[in-house]
């Protein structure tokens, strides 16, 4: 439904007080795990963008070794390389170094209802997969700029719903993906995962849901363990919860909430990178989906781990 200009405005307005009312009530109440420190959080401003705005949206993050490169993906197929610059481990600048639009498998750009592009995972070689929630599916790409090459899709994955679909995506050690959607429960209302692991996909075990947040980003840390960013959105803001657990053969063992915020602590944290500093300590780099609206911001938010 279009809505006039003076009642988007009003919205608009009604949207930003929320989030500031909601913002200032979680920093006071400060309700954060002790096993998770805050490190630092950094609002990311757009550059100067033409008529057809790019920068925002983004649903994937991973970031490199060094910990000053990182790899951004938009939920509008959006692929976007930056550098980022620290002061006393802390973020204090971004830059984007290149960016480029998804291909289809037949090279063309993606557009349309095929678009919606979340999860990011890096393999050992440099690829990249990308999972969708538009049609939900799981694409591999040599490069940024490569065509797309499609994995199978299960029946499973095309009877997902299409706005919360595979919102989550990350690779192990052995190069096997895991993925997950945003809302569609098993039969006992936990969170199917499902495993590729370079012919076949399978469906190996759940994750207990626990309350009502949803998954939306993923990862193996440098220690091997999978690490799980969920969200809980109401109409005054968002809440964050990061656990993990250790996948053996036996499946998922040794839940643990490193992390869970108080309303309003942060944006909309969707994706998630877990990595080593120099100094050995175990972080997690989120970024959030501003959905492209001037009453959210692109944060960068990063906590230390315990091991």
């Amino acid at each position: 439904m279009r809505r006039s200009p003076a009642i988007r405005l009003s919205l608009a307005l009604m949207a930003a007080a929320a989030l500031a009312v909601a913002t200032y009530a979680g920093a006071r109440a400060g309700r954060v795990s002790a096993e998770a420190r805050l490190i630092g959080s950094y609002t990311w401003a757009p550059p100067v963008q033409p008529e057809k705005p790019w920068f925002g949206g983004f649903s994937g993050i991973e970031m490199g070794k060094d910990g000053r490169s990182m790899i951004l993906l938009s939920d509008r197929a959006h692929l976007v390389r930056a550098r980022i610059n620290r002061t006393e481990g802390r973020i204090t600048s971004a830059r984007v170094t290149k960016r480029r639009s998804l291909r289809a498998s037949t090279g063309r750009i993606l557009q349309g209802r095929i678009v919606d592009s979340e999860g990011l995972a890096v393999a050992p070689d440099g690829s990249l997969y990308i999972s969708f929630e538009g049609v939900s599916r799981v694409a591999h790409h040599q490069r940024g700029g490569s065509r797309a090459e499609v994995l199978p899709r299960p029946n499973a994955f095309r009877q997902m719903p299409a706005n919360k679909a595979l919102e989550a995506l990350a690779i192990d050690g052995a190069g096997h993906l895991y993925t997950l959607p945003e809302n569609a429960p098993d039969k006992d209302g936990n969170l199917p995962v499902w495993k590729w692991d370079g012919s076949e996909w399978s469906q190996p075990f759940s994750l207990p849901r626990r309350g009502r947040f949803m998954p939306v980003g993923a990862d193996f840390g440098p220690d091997g363990r999978f690490y799980l960013l969920e969200r809980n959105f109401l109409f005054f803001g968002f809440r964050s919860r990061l656990r993990r657990w250790d996948i053996t053969e036996d499946g998922p063992q040794n839940e643990t909430t490193l992390l869970q915020t108080a309303l309003g602590t942060h944006d909309n944290l969707e994706g998630v990178s877990i990595w080593r500093d120099a100094a050995g300590v175990l972080r997690a780099t989120m970024v959030s989906d501003d959905n492209f609206l001037s009453v959210q911001r692109t944060e960068l938010v990063e906590y230390s781990l315990p091991d």
